[in-house]
């Protein structure tokens, strides 16, 4: 999921203040939109109805979305881990986002 600009940076930081600074994955890009991206789980968001500043990147016949994701390591400019993965199976969680945006 995407959210752009500032609002993005904001709710990641709500997001992160509600899970006690570990949020899941979140990449920030400060190129071009300057997005927000919150790594989900595959899956946990199609049957949820979102806010119109909420880009759903998702896949099906025909269709496919692109993810940035920088490098664990190293300069990745204009691509960085505003909040870094904790684990392989460690996502930000679907539920906890929607409150954050409300």
């Amino acid at each position: 999921m995407r959210l752009d600009g500032e609002y993005g940076r904001e709710i990641a930081d709500r997001l992160a203040g509600l899970t006690r600074g570990d949020p899941g994955p979140v990449v920030q890009s400060d190129g071009g939109r300057r997005g927000v991206y919150f790594l989900v789980a595959p899956g946990t968001t199609g049957h949820r109805a979102w806010p119109e500043c909420v880009t759903r990147l998702t896949s099906g016949p025909y269709w496919a979305s692109y993810i940035p994701v920088p490098a664990l390591d190293g300069p990745t400019w204009p691509l960085f881990w505003r909040y870094r993965p904790t684990g392989a199976d460690r996502f930000v969680h679907t539920s906890l986002l929607r409150a954050a945006l409300s």
